[in-house]
């Protein structure tokens, strides 16, 4: 049995956060096992001024996984959210641990909701899906992009940058909950009205799918209602197209037997949006992901796609 395992990860406070947070719980179960952290440069790491809506899914992730496949790592951290619908053949998530929180959180200068955002306030997002969902329910706002890590949104968005342009931000509740920064949080956005992307707050440890032994040595950090839940998310998405660049969100939540599945699919200018929400079997997330994808083209979503579909093969 192997004692010493190589854990790739980004470079970023957020990102080894992360993986101190899964390190954790796996050297408290093998305390004679050696888990060594080894930072590696993604490609959105290494473009952080560039927009990320257009570069895709997978910026964050690419790198690392050609790292796994070469042998180089064992085992990767990654933010579920970033990781492509598709894995390359060969690799395989081999836990999903229990999810933090999936909502997202608006900060700004003032500390106040945002129902009560003053007419022109300029708030930062680079997330087309977070865009969209400010021009539809807080149109009184100004949207402008923004690109850096927790801390660096944090600082242009809560007035501590006079010169930054800035008034607030959308961010993940998760980051700021592990960067311990939450204090800074003005409002818990409901993930029903401001559905969160697939994967949101949720971990993958990222393996050789034929590591038989290290599958094993995963399977304690194993969160089922987070992989059912993530799995019909995820699956939702590739159902629209895997490297769909329209606003998506979708949010599950496994209770006992039944989950419940909300998406959202809008115009990039959030002017045609559709929602939907349906239940089914925990145990059969494909299927639900199936419902809610069928719920969007009835009321009216088809067209949307039909665009997308022929843009992307332009």
């Amino acid at each position: 049995m192997r004692k010493t395992f190589k854990v790739g990860t980004r470079g970023s406070g957020l990102a080894l956060r992360q993986t101190e947070e899964v390190l954790t719980t796996l050297r408290g179960l093998y305390p004679d096992l050696d888990f060594q952290v080894e930072v590696v440069r993604t490609q959105g790491d290494a473009n952080p001024t560039a927009p990320l809506a257009g570069m895709g899914l997978g910026i964050f992730v690419k790198e690392i996984e050609r790292q796994l496949l070469d042998g180089t790592l064992d085992m990767a951290v990654h933010s579920l959210k970033d990781m492509p619908t598709e894995l390359p053949d060969g690799l395989a998530i081999g836990a999903t641990p229990k999810r933090a929180d999936p909502r997202d959180v608006l900060v700004n200068r003032w500390n106040c909701r945002l129902s009560d955002l003053p007419t022109g306030a300029r708030i930062g997002t680079s997330s087309p899906r977070r865009q969209a969902l400010l021009q539809t329910l807080c149109p009184q706002a100004t949207v402008l992009p923004i690109r850096g890590n927790v801390d660096t949104r944090l600082s242009k968005a809560t007035g501590d940058d006079p010169d930054s342009g800035y008034d607030g931000a959308v961010l993940a509740a998760a980051g700021l909950a592990r960067m311990g920064l939450t204090g800074h949080i003005a409002e818990y956005l409901s993930a029903q009205r401001f559905v969160p992307p697939p994967g949101q707050g949720a971990l993958a440890i990222e393996v050789r799918a034929n590591d038989a032994e290290l599958m094993d040595i995963l399977r304690p950090a194993e969160d089922p209602e987070t992989r059912f839940a993530a799995t019909a998310e995820r699956a939702f998405l590739e159902k629209l197209g895997g490297g769909c660049q329209l606003p998506v969100g979708a949010y599950g939540r496994a209770q006992g037997e039944a989950l419940y599945l909300t998406v959202f699919l809008s115009s990039p200018d959030g002017q045609k949006a559709f929602r939907a929400k349906v239940e089914g079997l925990t145990h059969d997330p494909l299927q639900l992901a199936s419902d809610a994808y069928l719920a969007v083209l009835e009321r009216g979503g088809g067209p949307l796609l039909e665009v997308e579909w022929e843009e992307l093969g332009s």
